[in-house]
Parts: C-alpha cells; structure tokens; sequence
C-alpha cells in the first residue's frame, strides 16, 4: 500500500460521523489522504470507499478478552536489574507480587519483562530471562490476581515458560525479527501479540537512527511484520501494533509519530502507546530522572486517548487511570 488514510479524531459532540475503530467516544468524519514526498490533502468520509470506511471504523477484536471500545492501561513490571526507570525495584519475589497487587487495582493488563530494552542495554541469556520472569508469573498467579498478563520477550522459549506459568499475551518489541519461533508459538498457543517497530536492536538502535520517511517506514514495517505474522499462522485479530517511541529514533521522529498517532488505524488493527517516562519527555519537559517524568508521561498518554490508542503502556497505573477517567469525562459523547 502507497497512499495511506489518517482518520481526523473528534470527540465531545454528537457523532456526524463514523466511531473511530470503534470507540465509544471519538468519531471522524474526515481524514487526511497521505503519500510519500506529497503534502496530505483532506478527505470526506463520504469520498472513501466502503472497504476503507470499515477499516478505519469497525470496533477492534477484544484482547485478552478486554473490548478495544475504551482505552485500557498496560502496567510495567520490570523484574530486571537495569532497566531505565524501574530497574532493580521489583527483583525479588516480594516485591513484584505487592507491586502487582498494587497494579492490578487499576491496570487491565501487567506486561512482565525480564531483559532490559533501555538504549545500550546487552542482550540478557534466555536461561536467565525465564528464570527473571516465569517465577514472577507464577507467584502472581499464586497470589490469586487475575489480571491478564503479558510477557514483554523477543525469545520464543522465554514466552513458552511464561505461557506455561499463566501469562496471556506475548509483547515483542522486535516484531519476530529477534526469534521467529516466536510467531509460531504464538500460532500454536493462539495468545495476541503486540508487534512493535524498532530500527536496529537495544544495544545500537540510538546510535544516529535515520529513515527516508519515519511515518511510511514504520507502517510500511508494521505491515510487513503483520503479513509475516499472519503467515505463520496467527490470526489477524490476535494481533496488536506499536510504533515504538523510543526504539532507534530521534526527538522528531517521536514527535513526528505521536502528532499523527491516529495514522496507525490504518491497519486496521489495535494500537499500543508506550511512552511511559522516556528520554524525550525527559527532554522536552526538562525532567533529567526518569522517575520525575509523571506529569510529561501523562501529557502523552492523554494524547494518545484523544488519538484513540487502545493499549496505553505505563509505569505509573494509579496516576494514568485517574487522568483517563477525567479526560474520558470531557470527551463523553452528547446525546
């Protein structure tokens, strides 16, 4: 696909035109028609095609048997030494079952990761990834919480010991470039799957990142991997995207990214936003420590609810379902 279609989400009045991916409470009834190397113009809802009204419209496939008509929070646990904002907080046993405890009050998912992805980190021996993760998994699943989970893994045998010791979902930062085994477990286990675009690997991926066009590389990845997905036998519905903020890209091409956030619909597919504390919010809201980046992280998230993200990936759960629920106030459709 060339040209592509970025619905104009609105919100606060009453619908004049169609749910935006089925949301229960942004619309559009415009869009704008991009290309490469072209200005975008805009478009009426009426002069696109039945097929393309659909794609943009129709309410997504549940995940995780969460309904994609609200947006949904996706809280971090990360059982590793060196992550870039929570590393070390949750690596005993202890401690990540309180904190996902904690979590599970407000977040619709807990994304459990065992390696690293921060810039400059190494890769982490799958021995010692599932050892980080599937005790943690078990022990919250012990502990009675419910709450569906993600294994945050680029490994297929990492992802296979955390299915096998409760979680629900598998969310790989590489896309299945990493390991393509991954896709045929996910295949095997029928579980969604969140498809993320990442130019180059943790260790270099920030080592002067550069695309022709950020905005058409990263669809045009995103629906290579979809096909690539769907080719080894994972069902289109099971699947999520995400445009990687953060994941071998500059200041602009985050900027450039979350601006037209609402290109990604697209797909036709759920869309994931983890931007929780990054380097960039960190530089734009002047915030040196990744943990004094709240009210900037919150900023985005409520961007990304305005632009119709389904799936927002956070740090702070508590903070993000209350500013959520005020921001859904606002946008609360009139009769």
């Amino acid at each position: 696909m060339t040209a592509r279609l970025q619905p104009i989400a609105r919100s606060g009045v009453p619908f004049a035109g169609h749910s935006l991916a089925g949301s229960a409470d942004l619309w559009f009834d415009e869009v704008l028609l991009r290309d490469r190397n072209v200005p975008a113009t805009r478009k009426s809802l009426a002069e696109c095609t039945a097929q393309e009204q659909t794609r943009l419209s129709q309410r997504r496939a549940p995940i995780c048997g969460l309904p994609m008509d609200r947006p949904r929070i996706m809280g971090v646990l990360n059982v590793t030494p060196d992550s870039f904002s929570d590393g070390g907080d949750h690596a005993s046993l202890d401690a990540a079952v309180t904190r996902a405890r904690q979590m599970a009050e407000e977040a619709d998912i807990l994304d459990i990761g065992g390696e690293s992805t921060r810039p400059g980190a190494e890769e982490v021996s799958v021995a010692e990834e599932i050892r980080r993760t599937s005790k943690v998994i078990a022990a919250i699943r012990n502990a009675g919480i419910t709450t569906p989970i993600s294994i945050d893994t680029r490994k297929a045998r990492v992802a296979e010991a955390a299915l096998d010791a409760g979680a629900n979902m598998v969310n790989d930062v590489a896309a299945f470039t990493f390991d393509p085994e991954l896709a045929d477990l996910v295949a095997e286990r029928d579980v969604p799957v969140c498809l993320m675009h990442a130019q180059g690997r943790p260790d270099t991926m920030q080592h002067n990142p550069r695309y022709d066009d950020v905005l058409f590389d990263v669809m045009d990845f995103l629906e290579d991997r979809i096909a690539f997905a769907t080719g080894r036998g994972i069902a289109r519905e099971r699947i999520v995207t995400d445009p990687g903020i953060g994941f071998g890209k500059t200041l602009e091409h985050n900027v450039t990214l979350l601006r037209n956030l609402s290109l990604l619909h697209d797909l036709g597919l759920p869309i994931l936003l983890g931007v929780s504390r990054k380097r960039f919010i960190g530089t734009i809201g002047q915030a040196a420590e990744a943990k004094e980046r709240l009210a900037g992280s919150l900023a985005v998230v409520l961007h990304g609810v305005q632009n119709g993200a389904q799936i927002l990936r956070v740090h702070d759960t508590y903070e993000t379902r209350q500013a959520i629920r005020l921001q859904q106030a606002m946008m609360k459709r009139e009769s």
